[in-house]
């Protein structure tokens, strides 16, 4: 039997990374194994926490500049409490994004990228292939009530998460997908024709307030990965 470095070396394939609020930390690792392994994604789709790090990757990060991206977080860098329909404004994320993305617009990305959001004014989720990066990843990872709404083509967003927690709206039917599965008690991985579940477990959690856990969960998906790559 092949293990699984050599079945997705066998074809191109698409990385998904589901939502799962301060998850990116073990995304990061997740995506680090996966590249100093050779194993390099075709595309990436996302929301959420998934978003953020596969449009950091797509814009030009690479794995070690986006740990030391994770790394350095603190709460202040995007801290900003104002009145309004959530805690954050998001104006420092904004910030942070646009001083730490060699891209900004999904035109000049390395990889092709696509995000899910959704639509307050419809209740629906919808996907974002073009135009700003940095407001469409603020949009799918706009937690309801820790972040306000990201205004984004005329409209109003929150975390693609909310309806699409997996990131797969943008995934086209029987699409050649790794799925990294941010593991949650009572959530089942979802079965999709194509996909491959990588589920590596539950994390330390994490939280504006939790940071520091955030190296451990890092070096926890990595290792995680580079020994499910070999099974």
């Amino acid at each position: 039997m092949k293990t699984l470095a050599e079945e997705l070396q066998t074809k191109p394939f698409t990385l998904a990374m589901s939502s799962g609020f301060f998850g990116f930390f073990a995304h990061a690792g997740m995506l680090s194994a996966l590249v100093e392994s050779d194993l390099r994604p075709a595309r990436i789709v996302g929301s959420s926490a998934g978003a953020l790090v596969g449009g950091c990757y797509a814009a030009g990060l690479s794995c070690p500049q986006i740990k030391e991206l994770l790394f350095g977080l603190t709460r202040a860098d995007f801290w900003d409490p104002r009145p309004g329909f959530g805690l954050l404004a998001g104006r420092r994320m904004d910030e942070l994004l646009r001083v730490s993305l060699p891209a900004h617009t999904f035109d000049d990305l390395t990889v092709p990228f696509a995000c899910s959001v959704w639509r307050l004014r419809t209740f629906r989720t919808e996907v974002i292939a073009d135009g700003d990066l940095p407001r469409a990843l603020r949009a799918s990872a706009a937690f309801p009530g820790l972040f306000q709404p990201v205004r984004l083509q005329g409209s109003r967003y929150l975390d693609g998460g909310i309806a699409d927690r997996p990131g797969f709206a943008p995934l086209v039917d029987g699409e050649r997908t790794l799925y990294h599965h941010l593991a949650v008690s009572y959530l089942k991985a979802p079965s999709r024709p194509g996909v491959i579940t990588l589920d590596l477990g539950e994390f330390p959690r994490l939280g504006p307030f939790r940071l520091e856990q955030g190296v451990e969960a890092w070096r926890i998906a990595r290792e995680r990965t580079l020994r499910r790559l070999e099974s």
